[in-house]
């Protein structure tokens, strides 16, 4: 027994109203029930025939018209007045004429916003008659319908809907207006915007009840402090509120890696979760093979490729795209590695001082450099210089690109020039350079000053967004997946999470260490939902994102920092983090009673692993070991 594919409010997929198998017929048989009172069980806030409409919205949703026709009868409400159904339809239909006179029917009173749900209105009509090649039709829209109704707000995009008369074809006018077509779903999407016009006790909002669910597993995801599972039937389930399990957290080392000979700096996962890079003061890169299935004391462990030939110690790590090639840095220098050969493949050298920051651009069109010589850098995926943004406002010490491909965030130190020599009068001696604040890798990130800044660009443009100022040294930046926040390090003892939608600090994470090196932090978990952190006191700090509740202090490494923490993409139940201890570890949730620790060490008879690239060498400056 079937039935046409279910449409929000109990419509059949052509437009035309369903009652279900002619039980209106005997709709009168049916006995209504008459309780006492107006509200839901004894909850003095819930109305009882909001609820009930509710219930029959659902049940025509998801098809049961016969049902939803029987509430209705029984319960002596209705879904919604006749009127409504038949704006409803004339919208879906495209029978604008007819629609138009319903609205002020509707409740759209106010003349302003007439005036706004006519110009929508009109302006589907435009963009179907251009799809219709219509050209004439749509003029006379354009003309008649559209200009009248526009508001001061409206001009820009009349004259944007105007140069659409100027597309090729329908498929080049539906990419320009951003609109998927009359047969996509632009007419529902007219519905959903006429609906903020039209009062929600008249028209109810689309699949109100499926929205209102969804904003309860929303609310329970947020109270909880540990989620970190999949939004599917399993983990969400309408008979109990959700929580997870806080042992599920990743909290225990499973592996420890010990093949750098000396503090490890950086590390970051492949885009496919399966190899993790790290960067060490030795000199040395490694790109390790970490499998993602597996118990931890079976999983595949190795290090497949140590990049020897960095001239200086190592601090920047990025994976492209499709994580053929890995880009380092060694003060000054770029060095791009193929990472399925161990092979150099390239050594740049745009820069004039050390290199802080290596971002691959999410489009996949190459990666982005930035430096201490406030120049940032773009390159293209062979190495070639495309652009330079010469004279920024701040000696940069972290950037990072958005995945929507649409703003850059850096963050650094003010620049305070010295004076040149024809600027010193005769017998005047030259001060002495300010002090060196250690970026935590070795190199100098030159002078302190006050003047340290978040700045945001436009990608695209170059132009300024923001651009703020604040205390305090400012040392790694990180975008979460969705493109609205930036997680910024803070020296002293604070990490700040700024929302890049609303420009403003949304949240403050305290409990952790930093003073005199650079820390990198990462968001986490399946959501982003974590926010963890490595410290001077040697712990790894986790926090949760939006209530700033600390959740976990972990301890393990040795003596030194923690520098870094990167969340493996694909396992969302594992993350590793680097420390001065000369260690990696990868921490998962705990793993069953007899499990025994994964140590690994490079075996002696595994010459292959070693990098075989060539770059240039020249004496390494004088450094304090990441200490101010």
């Amino acid at each position: 027994m079937g039935h046409s594919a279910p449409v929000s409010n109990g419509t059949t997929s052509n437009g035309s109203p369903s009652m279900g198998n002619g039980l209106a017929k005997h709709n009168s048989s049916i006995m209504r029930v008459s309780l006492p009172g107006t509200t839901l069980y004894d909850d003095p806030y819930l109305d009882r025939e909001e609820f009930v409409r509710l219930v029959i919205q659902s049940l025509r949703d998801v098809g049961y018209i016969e049902s939803a026709a029987t509430l209705e009868a029984e319960s002596g409400y209705s879904l919604e007045a006749p009127e409504v159904s038949e704006f409803r339809q004339h919208i879906l239909r495209g029978a604008w004429a007819n629609a138009e006179p319903l609205l002020v029917q509707l409740g759209v009173t106010d003349e302003d916003a007439l005036l706004d749900a006519r110009f929508l209105i009109g302006k589907q009509k435009y963009l179907e008659l251009l799809e219709a090649r219509k050209t004439t039709a749509a003029l006379q829209v354009l003309r008649n319908d559209l200009a009248p109704y526009s508001t001061m707000s409206e001009q820009e995009e009349l004259h944007v809907l105007s140069s659409l008369m100027m597309c090729s074809g329908p498929e080049d006018l539906r990419r320009r207006a951003s609109w998927d077509g009359a047969s996509g779903t632009s007419r529902r999407q007219l519905l959903d915007d006429l609906q903020h016009y039209i009062p929600s006790s008249i028209m109810i909002p689309q699949r109100r009840f499926s929205t209102l669910l969804t904003q309860s597993r929303l609310y329970q995801r947020h109270r909880c402090l540990y989620h970190n599972s999949p939004a599917d039937s399993t983990s969400f389930s309408l008979f109990s509120d959700h929580m997870c399990d806080m042992e599920a957290f990743p909290r225990i080392t499973t592996t420890i890696l010990e093949v750098h000979s000396d503090e490890v700096w950086n590390v970051a996962w492949s885009h496919d979760g399966t190899h993790l890079a790290s960067a060490s003061k030795d000199k040395t890169a490694i790109i390790w093979r970490i499998g993602l299935e597996g118990e931890p004391s079976s999983r595949d462990c190795i290090a497949e490729f140590i990049l020897r030939d960095h001239p200086y110690p190592v601090g920047c790590l990025a994976w492209s795209l499709d994580d053929s090639i890995l880009s380092t840095s060694a003060d000054h220098l770029i060095l791009l590695w193929n990472t399925k050969t161990g092979a150099l493949m390239k050594t740049l050298e745009s820069h004039a001082e050390t290199v802080s920051a290596l971002v691959w651009l999410p489009d996949g069109s190459g990666f982005m450099s930035g430096s201490l010589d406030r120049k940032i850098v773009l390159w293209d995926m062979e190495g070639e210089l495309r652009e330079s943004w010469n004279d920024v406002a701040i000696r940069v010490t972290d950037a990072a690109v958005t995945p929507d491909v649409k703003r850059l965030v850096a963050v650094g130190m003010g620049y305070n020039p010295p004076p040149t020599l024809g600027s010193l009068s005769q017998g005047q001696v030259r001060e002495p350079s300010p002090p060196l604040v250690s970026n935590g890798t070795g190199n100098s990130m030159g002078p302190r000053s006050s003047e340290n800044r978040m700045i945001v660009y436009d990608l695209k443009t170059g132009q300024v967004e923001l651009s703020i100022h604040m205390e305090g040294e400012l040392t790694s930046v990180k975008i979460s997946e969705d493109s609205r926040y930036a997680l910024i390090n803070h020296a002293p003892d604070e990490i700040h999470l700024w929302d890049l939608q609303e420009l403003r600090l949304a949240r403050k994470f305290t409990g952790q260490r930093q003073g005199h090196h650079v820390i990198r932090s990462c968001f986490g978990g399946i959501d982003g939902n974590f926010v963890v952190s490595g410290s001077e006191d040697r712990n790894v700090y986790v926090w949760h994102r939006d209530t700033g509740a600390l959740l976990e202090v972990l301890e393990g490494h040795g003596l030194g920092s923690v520098n870094s923490v990167a969340w493996n993409p694909r396992n969302k139940r594992m993350f590793a983090s680097c420390s001065d201890d000369g260690t990696i570890r990868v921490w998962e949730a705990p793993v069953p009673a007899g499990e025994l620790l994964r140590g690994f060490s490079i075996p002696e008879s595994e010459p292959e692993m070693i990098g075989k690239g060539k770059g240039k060498f020249k004496q390494p400056w004088a450094y304090n070991d990441g200490v101010l």
